[in-house]
């Protein structure tokens, strides 16, 4: 990347200073092709991960229309994190992004196809409601440094937090910290380190969930039409859980800080480090929060 297009892309702001994190950018040894019903739609859609030149950054590819995964194009809407561009939607991408933030792919094509030439509204496959399916496929696959067309490697940037930022919604928040190192927290759980490692153990595994009284509620506004006890993890507030045992016995919050990732991997740009070096605290956090904190860092 030229040094006046870097200088473009890794702008601080009053929030933000881009830093050298000592990596090089990297991208998958290999195409990865998956196919699955889908969360809210309840179709079946196939998506592929390709390698990517270095400064490239994630993206999707449907129907020929690029959209980056940018909090540029993200919109609001209940239930997922969709991003939108010239009248073409990708829905349910936290999961996906979750991982190769969390795997380290900091340059992919994420080429999407669903079964209806005629919908140009795609949505990631939802598997077991976590990222499990994606983090086992890259694992087998494997990473590699990325090069740019000319051959070059190029150094991994983040964006490190200046002051402190929070984001009310309603009885919700979520706020961040300068930090001397890497952190996502919440009230029942906290990490002081964050590698890939530490990501498949503690937070990929981690299923979406719901309460059961509330599914009727949700499919009767479009939702969940794919969603079933296969692919989340569903509380009673008479019965409790209805379909045991958790894979941790936080699992709801774990999947709150897998979306949390997810969503903030939209700051990401050219191959940087999504997630911000902050301290990251969020309470009943969802994913129109958390978008709404990326927007006030590239203030």
């Amino acid at each position: 990347m030229a040094l006046s297009q870097a200088s473009k892309v890794f702008k601080s702001s009053k929030f933000i200073s881009w830093k050298s994190t000592g990596r090089l950018q990297q991208t998958l040894a290999g195409c990865i092709e998956r196919t699955g019903k889908t969360l809210h739609c309840g179709k079946v859609s196939t998506v592929k991960l390709w390698p990517e030149l270095a400064g490239k950054g994630r993206y999707f590819d449907f129907r020929s229309n690029v959209i980056h995964a940018s909090i540029h194009f993200a919109e609001e809407s209940p239930l997922c994190t969709t991003l939108c561009k010239d009248g073409v939607k990708v829905r349910t991408v936290e999961h996906l992004l979750a991982a190769l933030e969390g795997m380290g792919v900091d340059n992919c094509r994420i080429e999407i196809m669903n079964s209806d030439p005629e919908d140009y509204d795609a949505e990631v496959p939802i598997f077991d409601g976590s990222a499990s399916e994606w983090v086992e496929a890259i694992e087998r696959v494997g990473l590699e440094v990325a090069r740019d067309q000319c051959g070059n490697s190029c150094e991994k940037m983040a964006a490190y937090l200046n002051k402190p930022v929070q984001i009310w919604k309603n009885d919700s928040f979520v706020a961040a910290f300068p930090s001397p190192v890497p952190a996502i927290d919440c009230q029942w759980f906290s990490s002081a380190a964050f590698d890939s490692s530490y990501f498949i153990k503690h937070l990929s595994s981690a299923r979406t969930f719901c309460i059961y009284e509330e599914v009727e509620k949700m499919r009767n506004a479009g939702l969940i039409k794919g969603g079933g006890l296969q692919n989340a993890i569903v509380c009673s507030a008479r019965k409790g859980w209805m379909n045991p045992p958790l894979r941790f016995h936080d699992e709801p919050c774990r999947h709150k800080v897998l979306d949390l990732i997810g969503d903030l991997s939209l700051f990401a740009r050219s191959g940087s480090q999504g997630l911000p070096v902050a301290h990251i605290m969020t309470y009943k956090g969802g994913h129109a929060a958390h978008a709404e904190l990326v927007r006030q860092l590239i203030c």
